[in-house]
């Protein structure tokens, strides 16, 4: 196995969990914009008033989302397992 293989193989892994990274942490930045704009305007300094919601939208995004995910992942780590013979032969 090759160096420029190595970096290949991470260079995908990274960019598999940031593609699947993105919408979970996309919706999280959002709800607790929207909910910090909301604590400034009413003067509401509650700590706990931005963990339910966001943890609310994302479990939301998790199970619209989570086939979607767990497809590519499978499908990566199918891809990965198929190459083993390639790359160590």
């Amino acid at each position: 196995m090759d160096t420029d293989v190595v970096i290949s193989l991470a260079t995908q892994a990274m960019s598999l969990a940031l593609k699947i990274s993105i919408p979970l942490l996309g919706v999280g930045l959002v709800i607790g914009v929207l909910i910090s704009v909301i604590q400034a305007v009413t003067s509401i300094q509650e700590q706990t008033l931005s963990f339910i919601p966001k943890v609310l939208a994302m479990a939301i995004v998790l199970v619209v989302g989570g086939p979607w995910m767990l497809n590519q992942l499978l499908s990566y780590t199918t891809e990965l397992w198929s190459s083993i013979p390639n790359m160590v032969g």
